[in-house]
């Protein structure tokens, strides 16, 4: 039964919206031609969409955990416009759901090996829920605490014994005979032979209570890697499983399994169970013309995910599959012109200027604003929104590094010295030779290399200046966010100087003493730091409306590897 709805079911938006501007494109090139494809998402379904939200505020069935949503704009074959609607994952539990699109067909091939797989996580699960809280472990813990004090006790007294022996054997040696001084000073050196034995006797002690529960603890410790690496075999091979029986259909009525469209190695949990990927395969499996699609986060916030505000394909999961699942779709002639009035004439199609990239065909861009050049190093001003080297999928080969590589002479041997965030504007440093660039990452390696960064937070802070000092770790779970982790964090250093207050925000300059991922951010945001997001920082909860992520690598000094002499870049802070 199609899962068909209504355009007056979502909303009473005017239809002559379909034609305005899109605000996204949900894009891939198609596997066998490079032809790049593209669906919008445009007003229109961004009303339809809103219509959704409205019903999800109402219907109190739904669960409150935070997922992305999504509406399907189609065209029937009798030319009558309907709408269709996805969840991500699973909805209260359920994957499938009365009208709602299901899930792409295959999981119910692995149903079976799924269900025991998650049988045995769940006991490894609980198992290891019973390791960690093993009742030994507090045991051992008291009575270590317990011994500890008196070890401590028993230095103390025997401290204070010593420094009385220590001022008896001066006091003797002053006032005694010879035969009658060594007699006393015999007795002295077997009191402190007995502390010695009694220092021993009470270590034996520990050893002997303590010793059967460290042994008992650290076998739960190593029966607990065991488990959790066995867990993760089993979830790896339980996915590669499920990617190998999820086929998709795409509009030229062919079909074809996850693992095949992406490497087995690198597919990330939950590919194909997201909302784009379910709406286009339905409506290709169904005979419907997609028009427009618009997806969005409901629920608690996760992240950049914030609750009512439209999204576009995840990196990971589906831009890589958008390539084929919109293969044999028509592109409407009326698109390109939009998009020709979208990007001032950069970007219609046909017409644009291609290069080759090995991995497929990618549009010449503009060449980037040069702050400096020379035989051995360039340095650019990089605009915000751009990559400082080409990404993971064909969809993210856009970057600095590319558009040097294709347009410089003589880039063969050309290297990123260091990177900037995608958000990130400012100076970026390449080499254009092994050796300077060796020289290069050294002086950066070896803190050699000064950077002052400017930004302008969401908010005043109440210091003027000051280092923040706090340590960062990437949970591998949840890239690229970073965290303050103390156990297994990397020392990161910020020095930092309020240069004015303007409205509600203060300017701010960062002087980085180190350089970890996302540090200026995360020492902005976290209340442990500044307490105050950058603003346009949506991953670090900057909740204010902004264009842009407000940084900006403002200044660069360095010595230059070939010449000896310091170099000073700056580049002029555009907001």
């Amino acid at each position: 039964m199609l899962e068909l709805h209504t355009l007056l079911d979502f909303t009473d938006c005017d239809r002559e919206s379909m034609h305005s501007h899109p605000n996204y494109w949900y894009e891939g090139r198609c596997p066998q031609s490079g032809e790049l494809l593209r669906l919008p998402r445009t007003r229109m379904s961004e009303d339809l969409a809103r219509g959704l939200m409205r019903y999800l505020a109402t219907d109190d069935s739904d669960d409150r955990e935070g997922k992305m949503y999504g509406i399907l704009l189609v065209e029937m074959p009798s030319g009558e416009q309907r709408i269709l609607k996805a969840f991500s994952g699973l909805l209260n539990g359920c994957s499938i759901v009365e009208g709602w699109v299901p899930p792409i067909p295959g999981r119910d091939r692995v149903a079976f090996e799924e269900a025991r797989t998650l049988t045995q996580l769940e006991a490894m699960k609980q198992e290891l829920i019973a390791l960690n809280q093993l009742p030994q472990r507090q045991e051992y813990e008291a009575l270590f605490r317990e011994f500890e004090l008196q070890m401590q006790v028993l230095s103390d007294r025997h401290r204070n014994c010593k420094l009385q022996r220590d001022e008896k054997r001066q006091l003797l040696c002053q006032t005694i005979a010879a035969e009658t001084l060594a007699v006393a000073l015999e007795q002295l050196n077997q009191e402190s032979r007995l502390e010695k034995m009694e220092r021993r006797q009470l270590k034996r002690q520990r050893d002997e209570t303590l010793q059967p529960l460290k042994q008992l603890i650290e076998a739960a410790d190593g029966r607990m890697r065991a488990l959790k690496q066995r867990r993760k075999e089993l979830s790896r091979e339980l996915q590669t499983q499920m990617h190998a029986a999820y086929t998709l259909v795409n509009f030229l009525g062919k079909s074809i399994s996850l693992s095949s469209l992406m490497p087995t190695n690198s597919i990330p949990t939950g590919t194909g169970d997201c909302c784009a990927p379910k709406l286009l395969h339905y409506a290709a499996v169904h005979n419907l013309k997609p028009l427009a699609m618009a997806e969005f986060w409901w629920g608690p916030p996760s992240g950049d995910k914030i609750q009512g505000e439209f999204y576009g394909a995840c990196s990971d999961r589906c831009q890589p599959l958008m390539g084929f699942l919109l293969s044999g779709l028509a592109q409407n002639p009326t698109v390109s012109n939009m998009d020709e009035g979208l990007t001032g004439g950069l970007e219609t199609h046909g017409t644009r200027n291609n290069f080759s990239c090995g991995t497929g065909i990618l549009p010449v861009t503009e060449m980037l604003p040069i702050i400096y050049e020379d035989k051995w190093l360039i340095a650019v001003n990089k605009p915000s929104g751009l990559l400082s080297v080409p990404g993971r999928y064909l969809e993210n080969q856009d970057s600095v590094f590319s558009r040097l590589r294709n347009l410089l002479p003589d880039s063969s041997n050309l290297t990123v010295v260091h990177r900037l965030d995608g958000e990130t504007s400012g100076i970026l440093l390449l080499a254009r030779d092994k050796e300077t660039s060796s020289q290069l990452r050294q002086q950066f390696e070896t803190k050699q290399v000064q950077k002052v960064y400017e930004a302008v937070l969401s908010g005043t802070v109440k210091i003027d200046a000051g280092t923040i000092e706090l340590p960062l770790w990437g949970d591998p779970a949840n890239r690229p966010y970073q965290q303050v982790n103390w156990e297994c964090g990397k020392p990161s250093v910020t020095r930092f100087q309020v240069m004015a207050t303007e409205g509600n925000c203060d300017r701010v300059e960062f002087l980085p003493l180190t350089g970890r991922t996302h540090q200026l951010r995360v020492h902005a945001a976290d209340v442990r730091g500044l307490g105050i997001p950058i603003l346009g920082d949506r991953l670090y909860g900057c909740r204010a409306a902004a264009k842009r992520l407000h940084l900006h690598a403002r200044e660069l000094s360095f010595e230059h590897p070939q010449l000896g002499e310091r170099l000073y870049l700056k580049a002029e802070t555009p907001f």
